[in-house]
């Protein structure tokens, strides 16, 4: 068991395992990334309240000090900026159990392998590379993930939706308003829901994908690259499009209240064709 509360630039290795990762900071920047080494903690940059550390049977908690004044919650109606800002990077094995929350900053997470649960109030996130489960929540902000395979889950309030070089086997991304923008790598029956409230849809597939597609939008266009799947909607007028690509073996739904949908076909290389 060890403790530390660090009041200036400081780096911490940790002697032990980490199973399980705790942050909850208020507000600035905050890396997590998969390391073969020792844990460590890198505290950059302090606010007015001190960062506390604390490693106790595998489990490994980073936080900011609280002592909440009436000043703390003028984000409300005011400038996130005047929240107390530190700059935090944390290394740990690739299998943590991983809880992260910022309420305002930059959130970037890589490498982890085991299940992820991001959420930050205003600001961005970034994942990549990462494995296992993922959940990430946004209420004003973009959300990107690339790279990411396993489990996905991606909501925003008000923010656009990014991923790019996916292979996760089940997709979930929604935004109330803001587009979605996917370019999907996926394995056979793959699960991938799109939608959105106020905000278009753009996915690419592979051409030899084997999905069973549907795509509606309430007010919009639907425009596709495969012949497949046709019956899109003119503009302003609504519509569904459906088909099957390949075998049919995934799914792909995308649903759009006001906004357009276009589905995309990304050529495959000849390298890509080869492997089993």
């Amino acid at each position: 068991m060890a403790d530390w509360t660090v009041h200036a630039p400081q780096r911490i290795t940790l002697d032990g395992t980490v199973a399980r990762l705790d942050v909850h900071l208020l507000s600035g920047r905050l890396n997590v990334v998969a390391t073969d080494g020792p844990p460590r903690v890198d505290v950059t940059r302090v606010g007015r309240r001190p960062v506390v550390v604390q490693h106790r049977d595998g489990r490994l908690s980073v936080r900011q000090q609280r002592r909440w004044r009436l000043s703390d919650f003028v984000f409300w109606m005011g400038p996130l900026s005047r929240l107390p800002r530190v700059d935090v990077s944390v290394a740990v094995p690739a299998g943590v159990l991983a809880d992260l929350e910022l309420v305002q900053g930059t959130l970037v997470a890589s490498g982890l392998r085991g299940e992820t649960r991001v959420e930050v109030t205003a600001g961005q996130i970034t994942l990549m590379g990462l494995r296992g489960r993922t959940s990430a929540k946004i209420t004003a902000g973009p959300v990107e993930a690339l790279g990411v395979a396993g489990d996905l889950d991606l909501e925003t309030v008000s923010g656009e939706v990014t991923l790019a070089d996916s292979a996760a086997g089940r997709v979930r991304a929604h935004t109330a308003s803001g587009a979605i923008t996917c370019d999907l790598d996926n394995p056979r029956r793959s699960d991938i829901r799109l939608s959105t409230i106020s905000g278009g849809v753009t996915v690419r597939v592979r051409e030899d994908s084997d999905l069973a597609v549907r795509l509606h939008t309430t007010s919009g266009r639907i425009t596709s690259a495969f012949p497949q799947v046709r019956g899109g909607a003119g503009p302003g007028a609504g519509g569904d499009s459906e088909g099957v690509l390949g075998t049919g073996e995934g799914k792909l739904s995308a649903s759009a209240t006001s906004g357009s949908i276009a589905l995309l076909a990304r050529p495959v290389g000849h390298d890509e064709e080869e492997l089993p």
